[in-house]
């Protein structure tokens, strides 16, 4: 199912040294890393806590799939604004659409799927409905 909701949640990311490469932007697979932390910060404003939900379901989110198209780099000392939204939802995965920003011009956009596993097994399992609810 295609989730049409156009905003997206925002998480500002600040640049620094540990970021960047010897040419002094942002190493590309570290966008990888922003992307992340707004999408557990996402997902933490919906009241979905990824910790405290893997103990009462058993269950987590992996990430199985991601797409990126790099625009313009981002460098040292950078505020980037970093997007999450729900592309699509499933019963077993999630595509979340992000982006990075600074200022008006975007950087980086890509989308990642999250899918559901149990814990234990890392086997696919169905999103629980409390979250499902909590996304959609």
């Amino acid at each position: 199912m295609t989730h049409t909701t156009p905003t997206a949640f925002e998480h500002p990311v600040r640049v620094y040294w540990e970021d960047t490469d010897a040419g002094g932007i942002v190493f590309y697979a570290n966008y990888l890393k922003f992307f992340e932390r707004a999408r557990t910060e996402w997902l933490r404003a919906l009241g979905v806590e990824q910790h405290a939900l893997r103990q009462a379901t058993g269950g987590m989110f992996v990430v199985s799939e991601t797409s990126i198209k790099y625009h313009r780099p981002a460098q040292l000392d950078d505020l980037l604004r970093v997007t999450a939204r729900l592309a699509e939802d499933g019963r077993a995965s999630l595509v979340i659409a992000q982006q990075a920003w600074c200022g008006d011009t975007l950087l980086c956009e890509g989308t990642i799927r999250i899918g559901w596993v149990d814990a234990a097994t890392l086997k696919p399992a169905r999103i629980p409905s409390s979250v499902l609810e909590r996304l959609t």
